[in-house]
């Protein structure tokens, strides 16, 4: 994807199949995309083409993403008010 989304186009693709992603998702890009650093909301916007079993394996722990920058974005979703 060569444009940066709109926070319309991302709350669209944060509805996923799963309720518990969706929660987390919009969460996220609520309260914390509009103040990340370009490099996390990058992360962020690649996070979301992941389908959604891998994407849960991620926020349960059961896997671990191989790109650091979707890792720091995984642990935002599970802890927000952390600071990573």
């Amino acid at each position: 994807m060569s444009t940066t989304p709109t926070v319309g186009q991302l709350r669209w693709r944060c509805r996923r199949g799963m309720r518990e992603l969706d929660v987390l998702l919009e969460r996220y890009l609520k309260e914390r995309y509009p103040s990340a650093p370009a490099a996390e909301q990058q992360a962020f916007v690649a996070l979301l083409e992941a389908p959604d079993p891998q994407l849960f394996a991620y926020v349960v722990q059961r896997e671990v993403p191989d790109d650091p920058d979707w890792a720091h974005v995984i642990a935002r979703l599970r802890n927000p008010n952390a600071d990573a």
